[in-house]
């Protein structure tokens, strides 16, 4: 993100800003970065037809319904179903039937995966689809748990009904489309033997409270997609959330980021590249 310079991109008006939000409304914008809040912050004055910063400023000082619509726009919800084609080709090629033969070769139980910020659940039921096809690939069964969580109730929602526009489909292949869709009207709605895998709940990443949603128990995941979000926070919360991302992957476990985050994971540490140039790591293990 380039930066930029004006008064929506003025430090001492977001410092303004977070702490209003804090005192005022209980709100804690300090985690996102700042030119993602300035962006953000200029969307909000052309929605309300304000022209100057401490225009907004004053606004927000007496309208507790536009704080509310402030911060819900920084929580950005979007996914696509296999929203990257070289990431789920290795997937798909080599990461899952590497897990389903580690999987049997020491007998674990199942194959654990996590979706972080999951928005509208199609990074999730993507996953979902392959594991199942790799399921009916093999000789013996390949157990698997999905854990899909994110900070918006609607978004979940959404995520449990599983339906979707004709339109969200585009990049699902055709036999995917058949085997585990089905049509009612102008939506195709997921199959119930792919729903029964995912399981989707509310977590908050920056909660410093857990290191692993709760729904999973103990976290040991032997996969966890991170995508297209780590690029709104700070560097300090980028690498905490990597921290808890490594914490919560099995020894073996691998990192699944958006292209545009690989710097980041990079540069954290605690991670190496598997198949460059694709978003996918591996948790490096010490000692």
């Amino acid at each position: 993100m380039n930066q930029k310079t004006g008064p929506c991109r003025s430090k001492a008006v977001l410092d303004e800003i977070a702490e209003l939000l804090r005192k005022a409304y209980g709100r804690d914008i300090y985690p996102f970065d700042e030119t993602f809040l300035a962006q953000s912050l200029e969307k909000r004055l052309a929605a309300m037809s304000i022209d100057t910063a401490a225009a907004y400023v004053e606004r927000l000082t007496h309208d507790g319904a536009e704080a509310e619509a402030f911060f819900h726009s920084l929580n950005i919800g979007y996914s696509e179903f296999f929203r990257d084609p070289l990431v789920f080709a290795l997937l798909e090629q080599v990461v899952l039937p590497g897990l389903a033969h580690e999987m049997k070769k020491s007998g674990r139980a199942e194959i654990r995966v996590w979706s972080a910020g999951c928005s509208a659940g199609q990074e999730a039921w993507s996953v979902a689809i392959l594991l199942e096809e790799l399921t009916a690939a093999r000789e013996y069964p390949i157990p698997f748990r999905i854990i899909a969580t994110d900070v918006s109730e609607a978004e979940l929602a959404a995520a449990r009904r599983g339906e979707y526009a004709a339109s969200a489909l585009q990049n699902v292949p055709l036999k995917h489309i058949q085997g585990y869709f089905s049509r009612h009207g102008e939506t195709y709605r997921i199959v119930d033997r792919i729903k029964d895998r995912v399981d989707f709940s509310f977590y908050d990443l920056l909660d410093r409270r857990s290191s692993c949603p709760p729904i999973s128990i103990f976290g040991e995941f032997d996969m966890i997609f991170c995508c297209n979000l780590l690029f709104y926070y700070r560097p300090d919360i980028r690498r905490f959330i990597l921290g808890k991302m490594r914490c919560c992957l099995s020894p073996k476990g691998y990192l699944v980021t958006g292209e545009i985050e690989k710097a980041f994971v990079e540069e954290a540490g605690g991670f190496r590249t598997v198949a460059p140039p694709a978003a996918v790591f591996k948790k490096k293990n010490h000692g």
